[in-house]
């Protein structure tokens, strides 16, 4: 682990080895590295902001694709205290009594007697091959929407970068289920009948424009990862469902700057890519409380407001950044048709999201940068308050090559009777006009 100029304290509570069985105190260490011991950087203090004039200072806590564009005045944002994200009590309970029989496969991305909760709660060690791998699953398992969520509303953007022209505006009603190891939401046992034994759904569905309306996307992605995800497609002026190729989950996905295969971060299954850990340090994340940040768009009934963008051309979210603890890990695809080269993912070591992805072309060129901004669930919206998990605010895909970018408001809300599995089927699709 990379400690320069953080406390002293951060390096001896972070996470136990991973030698042994891990003690219920090292779990509960491993889900909050902050406390007892806080993180700090020199310089870095709530109400500073990074911009053009000081960044120079900080280079070690931003990415390169993010440094750049604050180096390049396209781009600035406050800091906030860091805040610790608990996640459920129940996902952490689930950890403490399973992750000890939990290991990979023979066959790379593969994972053996998963129960539910942390995977591998333990601090990942560049000495083992496997570790990025690890990681990877610690997000496939992690708790981003509860056992199920919807967007709704979610409000996708087109703009021309160059000109900070808005293009299109799209509005869609987003759902995910998952079906298997849940833990946060009634109920707690598996979802039934699942005869395919799948893990997650994913539905959406356009509400505008009118020329995409009713255009409808399911992901059924297994509990197998060996087996492909089933996708379909209804587009509403055909009248007709299709199944998706494997290979048109990396198009870009309605005009978008987005591909299938990014949804939430990244959208593949572990045994898509290769990965390989290659740090745990301390960086600047677009990690913050959203209920305390007064900066956003006009607020609902219940006190939410969207978050507003800025910087160039109005494609990065206006929100404050803190201190975290991130894991560094690098994906590259297995399949050669994939258009990235690799991606080199921050993972919030906490709560094993991405607030951060940058992807690289197959020239090992940078490509585009997917930031995502993440609250504590507990500083949302009202609803959301017991759900214990790390929620979207605010995303932003932007393509540096092409100086284009899409970016995202999503009002996600952590409720299973806004989900039922009645609409994660083929036939919700073709019966959704």
């Amino acid at each position: 682990m990379k400690l320069t100029k953080v406390s002293v304290g951060f390096s001896a509570i972070v996470f136990a080895g991973q030698t042994m069985a891990l003690t219920d105190v090292e779990i509960d260490a491993s889900f909050n590295p902050y406390q007892g011991a806080a993180v700090s950087y020199p310089g870095i203090a709530p109400g500073v902001k990074i911009d053009k004039s000081n960044v120079q200072k900080f280079r070690d806590l931003i990415d390169p694709a993010t440094y750049a564009l604050i180096e390049q005045g396209k781009l600035d944002f406050p800091i906030e205290e860091t805040h610790p994200i608990p996640l459920h009590a129940n996902y952490i309970a689930a950890t403490k009594k399973y992750a000890s029989q939990v290991k990979l496969g023979s066959t790379k991305g593969t994972i053996e007697a998963y129960v539910a909760g942390r995977p591998f709660p333990a601090k990942p060690d560049k000495s083992d091959a496997r570790a990025g791998e690890k990681l990877a699953f610690n997000y496939k398992y992690t708790q981003i929407v509860g056992d199920s969520g919807r967007i709704y509303p979610f409000i996708w953007q087109y703009k021309d970068a160059k000109t900070g022209k808005v293009e299109r505006q799209l509005e869609f009603d987003f759902n995910f289920l998952s079906y298997k190891h849940r833990t946060t939401q009634t109920p707690v046992a598996d979802i039934e009948p699942n005869p395919s034994k799948i893990y997650r759904g994913i539905y959406l569905k356009v509400l505008n424009p009118q020329d995409l309306k009713n255009t409808q996307l399911l992901i059924q992605r297994f509990d197998d990862d060996t087996k492909l995800d089933d996708s379909y497609l209804y587009l509403g002026f055909q009248r007709r469902v299709r199944r998706l190729a494997a290979g048109q989950t990396t198009d870009s996905f309605l005009g978008s700057d987005i591909m299938i295969e990014d949804f939430e971060g990244y959208n593949g299954r572990v045994l898509d890519m290769d990965w390989k850990y290659i740090e745990t340090k301390l960086m600047l994340m677009p990690v913050y409380r959203h209920s305390e940040w007064k900066q956003t768009e006009p607020k609902d009934q219940d006190g939410y407001g969207q978050v507003k963008f800025g910087g160039q051309a109005a494609c990065f979210p206006n929100i404050p950044w803190s201190l975290r603890i991130v894991h560094v890990i690098e994906g590259t695809p297995i399949e050669a048709r994939n258009p990235i080269g690799k991606r080199v993912l921050y993972m919030d070591a906490q709560v094993s999201t991405f607030p951060m992805i940058l992807a690289y072309d197959r020239k090992g060129e940078l490509w585009k940068r997917w930031g995502i901004g993440f609250s504590d669930s507990a500083y949302h919206a009202p609803a959301n308050k017991n759900a214990g998990i790390a929620i979207y605010t605010s995303a932003s895909m932007f393509d540096l090559q092409a100086q284009h970018c899409t970016t995202f408001q999503p009002r996600m809300m952590s409720d299973p009777t806004l989900n039922p599995a009645s609409i994660f089927s083929v036939q919700n699709l073709r019966g959704g006009d």
